[in-house]
């Protein structure tokens, strides 16, 4: 099977790259390589796969691109473009979000109908769902708080209206607090390990007390992965969690105990669009993709520690980064 993935030398789309291309499929990735974050780090997180001939790269904007050349041969499109970020999102970035996250997301959309994909996984966001207390589930209203949120929404209903209108197949993923190995810079646990690595304070928006259902990147590359072969209900929506949600404060709690027991806390404001708790419900993801996440939050910690020390060990010693590859299934357990 050839399968296209935007965003593909992201966090996740790096992994789910790699993880393709280990179940022997042809892999089409493509990336504009833009600068929400520097583009050097994205190059490196798939500089390996270069060397797998079922990989190719095109390093294109979706905005400015040929679709439909783009999509002759692909039988799936695992969308995973698109600008990230609650607290980015607002005032004239608003602009940018609409283009990268609705507008693009409706031109592959068509593009895929009219050149016979079979099956289109988007990769959405729990920020749809906004602030609620207690659990959040799929069958619940969304109501995203941030512009963000809204974005990822909008698609998601573009993606349910073009199956119910033609013969593509859907689904989308909710992903929640994504970590680990090649995580973002600008994320929670990237933000707190590089701080203690570098013995600086830990920067804290907010008081700690915020949840989340922090969920391990191979756990979401499984899903995805089986997300991509599932007999699955019409236009269905999926929470993609590790049904496991904790608190900010145990997040360092857990690092601090790993790192720098005696780390200094400042905490500052929390950002707008900041909600006070998301909690993904796994059940349906479970049964009707056939997984379950495998990775507790401090092993997940430990991987990802692990990773950030493999780079810096890398750039002390003036050798580019060939990061290791931790693909869905391939992580020690």
């Amino acid at each position: 099977m050839t399968i296209l993935v935007t965003g593909s030398a992201g966090f996740i789309g790096s992994h789910l790259c790699a993880a393709l291309l280990q179940r022997g499929h042809v892999v089409v990735g493509v990336d504009a390589f833009t600068d929400f974050y520097d583009p050097q780090v994205k190059r490196a997180n798939i500089a390996s796969l270069s060397l797998d001939p079922h990989f190719t790269l095109i390093e294109v904007d979706l905005g400015a691109a040929d679709l439909d050349t783009l999509l002759v041969g692909v039988e799936t499109i695992v969308h995973l473009a698109g600008d990230p970020g609650v607290s980015t999102s607002w005032g004239q970035s608003f602009d940018r979000y609409v283009q990268r996250n609705i507008l693009i997301t409706q031109q592959l959309l068509e593009a895929a109908c009219r050149q016979g994909v079979q099956r289109f996984v988007f990769a959405s966001s729990s920020s749809v769902y906004g602030s609620g207390a207690g659990g959040l589930q799929a069958r619940n209203e969304p109501r995203p708080t941030s512009p963000y949120g809204v974005t990822k929404l909008a698609a998601e209903k573009l993606v349910g209206a073009y199956e119910h209108s033609s013969d593509l197949k859907t689904v989308s993923l909710r992903y929640f607090s994504v970590y680990g190995p090649r995580q973002r810079p600008d994320m929670a646990a990237h933000r707190f390990i590089e701080a203690m690595l570098d013995d600086r304070p830990v920067e804290v928006f907010g008081d700690g007390r915020q949840v989340r259902d922090f969920t391990y990147v191979c756990d979401i590359v499984d899903a995805t992965v089986n997300a991509i072969h599932a007999d699955l209900p019409t236009a269905a929506v999926l929470d993609v969690a590790s049904g496991q949600p904790v608190d900010v404060s145990t997040l360092i709690f857990h690092l601090r105990s790993l790192l720098r027991p005696d780390v200094e806390l400042k905490h500052h404001e929390e950002r707008r669009g900041d909600v006070a708790r998301t909690a993904g419900r796994i059940t349906a993801a479970q049964r009707h993709l056939g997984w379950r996440p495998t990775i507790d939050l401090r092993t997940g910690l430990e991987y990802q520690i692990e990773w950030h020390r493999q780079r810096r060990n890398l750039v002390q010693a003036q050798v580019l980064p060939q990061p290791v590859i931790m693909a869905a299934g391939q992580a020690e357990r």
